[in-house]
């Protein structure tokens, strides 16, 4: 036998091995770490996902919580698991906004993951307390203007989407506009509520049931468009701020080295599953739009990401240790 044909013979064998692996799995549970606490948007749409690809596929997926530093503590576990498609992460926009934000993050977004899909994403909501007399983002801007370090907005955290919305609206409008960073959206909300903080930036999620009971007054939205569930509010650009449309994302990765045939089945199984009506209701109704994109539309959306939010970080002159 000829060296080309050996090789073209181990080729073919390893082709049908991978091939037969990728048919075989999951042959055993697989976890997937949220690296946030329960009870989030990334842990609601980690166990819906879960729940799904329990029972397409036959095998437990289990969701394991590693909350920690923004996040980085379970997406630097999820970077270093076995490229065995058994270990997954589902991760929320911290992960495009922490390689700009933090001095030394524990993964290298292009390089220790490969993306499945990106499953849904939620805009942003500009909210305010009842008492607060303005109506429209522009009597906000004129309310601030008029009041210079009176007001602050509440929002999840250092480094999250509604902060970094905040931010740029703060420089948009150069406005002395207090961050007030809380350990979570739920706080966040729950302190526009109370009354103590006056405007909130938030996940569309978190709020969205407040100001259907008019306990809290959207002013805009930071999506493209108007959401169904909130037809009344319009988008910042309606409202006269353009070029600041921003979302939480939620997508599932993979570690660097699993296989393609396992990357490629996974993604299949998302698609089916988002498309599934009880899921599009689902999560819908908690805010999120759905996408199952393909992993390599996730690519470009998560380098798009990188990009567009390490500039926002440095004009804003953020950074955390």
């Amino acid at each position: 036998m000829t060296p080309t044909i050996r090789f073209a013979t181990f080729l073919m064998a390893l082709l049908f091995s991978l091939a037969s692996f990728a048919q075989d799995y999951p042959s055993r549970a697989v976890r997937i770490i949220v690296p946030f606490a329960t009870g989030g948007p990334t842990d609601a749409m980690a166990r819906i996902v879960a729940q799904k690809l329990s029972e397409n596929l036959g095998q437990s997926f289990v969701v394991e919580n590693r909350a920690g530093a923004g996040g980085n503590i379970g997406m630097g576990l999820g970077a270093k698991a076995a490229p065995d498609g058994y270990t997954l992460t589902m991760v929320s926009s911290s992960f495009v906004v922490n390689p700009g934000l933090y001095s030394n993050v524990p993964y290298d977004a292009n390089k220790d993951f490969l993306p499945i899909s990106l499953v849904g994403a939620s805009p942003n909501l500009i909210v305010v307390h009842p008492s607060v007399p303005a109506k429209t983002i522009q009597e906000l801007v004129a309310l601030i203007r008029a009041n210079p370090g009176k007001y602050s907005y509440a929002h999840p955290g250092v480094g999250t989407t509604p902060h970094l919305s905040g931010e740029l609206l703060r420089l948009s409008y150069n406005l002395d506009l207090v961050s007030a960073p809380f350990g979570g959206a739920g706080p966040a909300t729950t302190s526009v509520l109370a009354g103590h903080t006056p405007v909130s930036v938030t996940a569309l999620p978190p709020a969205m049931s407040h100001v259907k009971a008019g306990t809290l007054r959207a002013l805009a939205i930071t999506s493209a468009k108007r959401n169904p569930e909130l037809p009344n509010v319009p988008t910042l650009a309606e409202a006269g701020v353009s070029g600041q449309d921003a979302e939480t994302m939620q997508g599932l990765l993979a570690p660097a080295g699993t296989p393609k045939a396992i990357i490629d089945r996974l993604h299949r199984e998302i698609v089916k599953i988002v498309a599934q009506p009880d899921t599009r209701e689902k999560l819908m109704g908690m805010g999120f739009d759905t996408v199952g994109n393909t992993p390599e539309q996730f690519t470009a959306y998560i380098n798009a990401e990188l990009s567009r939010w390490s500039k926002v970080v440095r004009d804003a002159k953020l950074k955390l240790d």
